[in-house]
């Protein structure tokens, strides 16, 4: 990249468009999409692509998209999603939410979503025009204290939640379902509507101190009005190929999908057998694919970056993403940002997660994982010479 052609950051109004810019950089550690090769049995799935396709044209589309809800809930542990068939599929995790802003903003409702977190959630809500005011992270991390903690600051009609969240990587899964039985109980008891995003929740599989329990049953048991999010799209290197999925309560179902046809009308039988086949894969090589990627990087991240202006920041779940925070006062993520993009490495500044306070965001920057483990040593090798500049 020449000088001339280097990209006025600042100007940048959103994270994805510090993503679109930092594909063109020579060490892009900014979204959170797959970048690393693949393993030796998902090369074999690659050598069945013409099968795949040819199989794609033979069968009904109703075959794949059961087919690949059933390999996906097996794999989550979710047998009770599994056996309702109320799930709804797209081609984008982002056109999920887009789907549940419009019913949202049908009803006429206020959502409080989460802080921080990825800012298109934001984007697309505002951009759907729903009102939407802030609910810290913080008020979730004492399962002891949340339903209280909910009564102080929920006054919107609905709460959105990301787990594990986007970038802290907390989850309130951690201690099984206390945390999130709590959330429950809440917007049973205050007739909120609950939205969860779980686009990161194949990582919780990857830790074995957290795994997943069967969220939906609970959800179904509980009465509570709510909408889920699923997505296949941080998890497989398969070139952005993806499935995302809207699960709602049944007494809300009909009016989703009725929203939800009005976007679109299935996703590629192509795409839903070839992600059922890493689908698959995952299950029987128990996620090592995914996460002997992510354990590489995320050490190499820690070793490299210790002792530096950075700290990592330690998540209740190991997702594709770490989180640091900037020790020095005086220097802001803004800053930082820029710097490390003059030497092609470019890294996501907190200040737009950190959506309605950016300037809490200025204190953190997010380096994303998901990347071949030698490209992923360069970028930290050449981060780390920056970063000494600083020393002292």
């Amino acid at each position: 990249m020449s000088l001339t052609d280097k990209a006025d950051v600042s100007t940048f109004v959103d994270l994805t468009q510090h993503e679109i810019e930092a594909l063109k950089t020579r060490f892009n550690l900014a979204d959170a999409h797959t970048h690393q090769r693949q393993s030796a049995s998902q090369e074999r799935i690659v050598s069945r692509l013409p099968e795949l396709w040819h199989e794609s044209e033979s069968k009904q589309q109703a075959h794949f998209e059961r087919q690949f809800v059933d390999a996906f809930f097996r794999l989550h542990q979710q047998p009770t999603a599994r056996a309702m068939d109320r799930t709804l599929l797209s081609y984008s995790a982002s056109v999920s939410t887009m789907v549940a802003g419009m019913f949202l903003k049908q009803r006429g409702m206020s959502v409080q979503l989460v802080e921080p977190c990825f800012d298109n959630l934001v984007d697309l809500l505002r951009n759907m025009q729903v009102p939407l005011g802030p609910v810290d992270e913080s008020v979730l991390h004492d399962k002891d204290a949340i339903y209280d903690r909910l009564v102080e600051s929920i006054d919107a009609d609905a709460i959105y939640l990301v787990d594990p969240n986007n970038p802290t990587g907390f989850t309130l899964l951690a201690e099984k379902l206390e945390g999130f039985a709590e959330v429950v109980r809440y917007c049973v008891d205050h007739d909120k509507v609950l939205v969860m995003d779980f686009c990161f929740a194949s990582f919780a599989l990857c830790d074995e101190g957290i795994g997943r329990v069967d969220i939906y049953k609970l959800l179904e048991e509980s009465g509570v009005t709510y909408m889920v999010m699923e997505d296949t799209g941080k998890t497989w290197p398969i070139q952005d190929a993806k499935c995302a999925m809207i699960t709602a309560s049944r007494d809300i179902q009909e009016e989703v999908y009725n929203l939800h046809t009005s976007v679109l009308l299935n996703v590629s039988p192509f795409v839903l057998n070839m992600v059922t086949q890493y689908i698959e894969d995952s299950i029987e090589d128990g996620f090592a694919s995914v996460r002997d990627i992510i354990k590489t990087n995320g050490d190499a991240a820690r070793a490299a970056l210790d002792g530096t202006i950075l700290e990592f920041q330690e998540p209740v779940v190991g997702t594709s993403v770490a989180w640091f925070r900037i020790k020095p006062e005086h220097l802001t993520a803004t800053q930082l940002q820029a710097v490390l993009f003059d030497e092609e490495v470019y890294v996501l500044p907190g200040t737009f997660f950190y959506w309605n306070t950016k300037e809490k965001g200025e204190r953190f920057v997010r380096l994303a994982l998901a990347r071949e483990p030698e490209v992923f040593a360069g970028a930290m090798e050449r981060m780390r010479k920056v970063l000494e500049r600083y020393a002292g």
